[in-house]
């Protein structure tokens, strides 16, 4: 479950993108995770079809994340903004598409609709409706599964309580790490039969754009070097692993080789009970995107 690889919004360069994507699928990963948001599908969609082409895979081993950006979130815009996605990958279909954020934004070319003092302009969505447009592209075979992502509990409990649902969330993809452990969600979701996808899994990129730089660094800390120096393994590594264990899927960030090669190093050593609530004492409910802390997120404080 750790064969995943999150394309994310970092400054790079979208070649470097593209190769990213190649190398990981050399190395093994098969979930490339994607979204409309990152600007970068084209790309993902080239190095993937390279990939087969050369015979390293076939499309069906390959399993594409897909998310609705907030802008398209009212139900008749959903079907054009799947399009968008399938014509930048040139996929027939996407393997899993997410509703990427409980916010909706107004629709329109702008990511970030701002109004005259740069404050983000917001859009009222029944969002049940956008899950019924999310039902009719899986029935018409453009997805193959649908999920969520940054949903906490009473949205979640909205979504599987929507009078005529036809079908449940696969999945529930939010920021979870050590230091934001997600227990409480991971239990509900776990009753749920809805898989927890963590991002942000090794902390942050600490983009000054969007990251406190007064936050600490998640790798840094003396608990999880500890551990990786007792089984001779990165902090990284450590915290990759701490996820699986719990069963959570975790999305793993990184456009260097040796990074991509040293993240999928996570099968080989298992972290024991008293490691694993070693780990479980840092949760401190540090939230690293501040983008869902933002006040117009309704129930902000629960999980």
């Amino acid at each position: 479950p750790c064969r995943r690889k999150d394309t994310g919004r970092p400054q790079v360069p979208k070649s470097k993108c593209e190769e990213a994507v190649k190398v990981a699928i050399e190395v093994g990963y098969r979930h490339i995770d994607g979204a409309y948001l990152y600007e970068n599908e084209k790309e993902i969609g080239q190095a993937i079809r390279e990939k087969i082409a050369d015979g390293t895979v076939k499309r069906e081993d390959i399993f594409y994340t897909g998310k609705l950006w907030s802008t398209f979130n009212t139900p008749e815009m959903v079907p054009s903004a799947l399009e968008k996605s399938l014509k930048s990958l040139q996929f027939d279909y996407i393997d899993l598409y997410i509703i990427h954020t409980p916010l909706s934004l107004k629709p329109g070319d702008d990511l970030f609709p701002v109004d005259g003092n740069g404050k983000l302009i917001f859009d009222n969505v029944d969002l049940c409706a956008t899950w019924k447009a999310m039902e009719a592209c899986k029935d018409a075979g453009l997805v193959k599964s649908i999920g969520l992502s940054n949903f906490n509990r009473r949205q979640l409990e909205m979504i599987l309580n929507k009078p005529g649902l036809k079908y449940k969330p696969v999945c529930n993809q939010v920021e979870c790490h050590p230091y934001l452990n997600q227990r409480k969600l991971l239990e509900f979701c776990k009753s749920k039969n809805i898989v927890l996808v963590a991002f942000s899994a090794l902390g942050s990129h600490r983009d000054e754009r969007w990251v406190d730089q007064s936050s600490p660094l998640l790798l840094e800390d003396p608990i999880l070097n500890a551990l990786a120096k007792k089984y001779n393994r990165s902090p990284a590594l450590v915290a990759l692993r701490y996820q699986l264990q719990r069963g959570v899927v975790v999305l793993a960030k990184s456009f260097t080789r040796k990074h991509i090669e040293d993240n999928f190093k996570v099968f080989d050593f298992q972290l024991t009970e008293e490691d694993m609530k070693a780990i479980d004492s840092l949760n401190q409910n540090l939230r690293y995107d501040p983008y869902l802390d933002h006040p117009e997120y309704p129930f902000a404080d629960d999980y």
